[in-house]
């Protein structure tokens, strides 16, 4: 079938297909087809005639008549919530890019909820989408098998579920070993009294960064003096701070599941208890969000790499296959701690002391492990 746009002209509407523009610049129609085929091999020279032609026409190629003959729409879905939390629509940005970069279009659907997931898979399949990016959300069994049923790879980004192992391929921080540092680091500045802000109870991002900073602090001899739940969000931090913070053994040191919940804590504390940070107060967050670089807060967290997170995502939608075992699809990226002036530091080394850029980041190794289901 002939890519082809409908023209309005003076006289009425009639089609421009390649053919006019395989005319005008005096080539095949095949060389016209290669012209605007990412990748095809056509001579320099020959693609600058042919899209001069192609403009001088107003020819646009007909991606859904294409998609006829090749049976690939070029479209992926991406399925995303949280759009209001800065680190998620940091990552929307970069699977887009990450995305057309590739010649590949996202089709973006937002979701209410991390569970209201299943129906709008249902719609993006019925676009006849290449494949599934999912992020910061979750999925039915029965749904993710849909997908692999229609041979439609499905990609989970930054949000484990253990049942989905089978059919979908996963992206994700190094979450347990980010929380494994900041025990360390808490630790090693002499913190006895750790408290953790949860995010979304049962979700994979929450549990492996609890799992990491309780094995971390267990490494130590320690254990955790209280644990509060925020939901990821700035309200939920600086509510579950009136909790934790008015507790008669009150924690020296707390590590938040993400960098919103971490804001809002520190705001609470510093307005409702009148604690200063982090001499009375040492707070740690996760995702390295803009914001955690503020003046007013200067937060240490722990950074993903969001671009390494995008590329890696739409790597492997475009790799997958329902062949490939689920512990080879599972994609862990490392993480690196950000310090700044939210929590305090251990004694430099002796051979720092007088490097002043000693101890600004430090890289997390990958913890080497499949995390446990979520």
């Amino acid at each position: 079938m002939d890519d082809e746009i409908v023209e309005p002209g003076t006289g009425g509407r009639r089609w421009v297909t390649s053919a006019d523009v395989a005319r005008e610049a005096g080539v095949s129609r095949a060389a016209v087809s290669r012209a605007f085929t990412p990748g095809a091999s056509v001579a320099p020279e020959t693609r600058r005639r042919i899209l001069a032609a192609a403009d001088a026409v107003g020819y646009r190629p007909n991606a859904i008549a294409r998609s006829l003959n090749t049976r690939r729409s070029g479209i992926i879905g991406v399925v995303i919530t949280e759009i209001a939390n800065p680190f998620y629509a940091r990552l929307l940005e970069a699977l887009g890019v990450a995305l057309q970069e590739r010649g590949l279009m996202p089709l973006v659907s937002v979701a209410p909820d991390p569970e209201a997931t299943d129906e709008l898979l249902v719609r993006l399949l019925s676009y006849q989408v290449d494949g599934v990016v999912v992020a910061s959300a979750t999925l039915s069994s029965g749904i993710a098998a849909r997908c692999a049923a229609a041979r439609t790879p499905i990609v989970l980004v930054d949000r484990r579920a253990g049942e989905h192992g089978r059919e979908a391929a996963l992206v994700g921080a190094d979450n347990v070993g980010g929380g494994h540092l900041v025990a360390d680091l808490l630790a090693a500045a002499g913190h006895r009294r750790h408290a953790f802000l949860a995010g979304i109870e049962a979700t994979s991002t929450s549990t492996e960064r609890e799992r990491g900073f309780v094995s971390g602090l267990a490494a130590h001899g320690l254990t955790l003096t209280a644990r509060e739940v925020g939901r990821f969000s700035y309200v939920g931090g600086r509510d579950a701070a009136l909790r934790l913070l008015g507790r008669a053994d009150r924690p020296d040191a707390v590590f938040c599941a993400n960098d919103e919940m971490a804001l809002g804590l520190m705001d609470a504390a510093r307005a409702t208890f009148g604690l200063r940070i982090p001499q009375d107060l040492s707070v740690v967050g996760f995702d390295d969000t803009p914001s955690a670089a503020l003046a007013s807060y200067r937060l240490t967290t722990v950074a993903q790499d969001v671009t390494e997170l995008a590329e890696a995502a739409v790597t492997a939608v475009q790799e997958h296959t329902g062949s490939v075992a689920a512990s080879a699809r599972y994609r862990l990226i490392p993480c690196r701690l950000v310090l700044r002036e939210s929590a305090r530091l251990p004694p430099p080394p002796a051979s720092t002391l007088h490097d002043p850029n000693a101890m600004t980041t430090a890289a997390v190794p990958p913890s080497g492990r499949m995390p446990a289901a979520g």
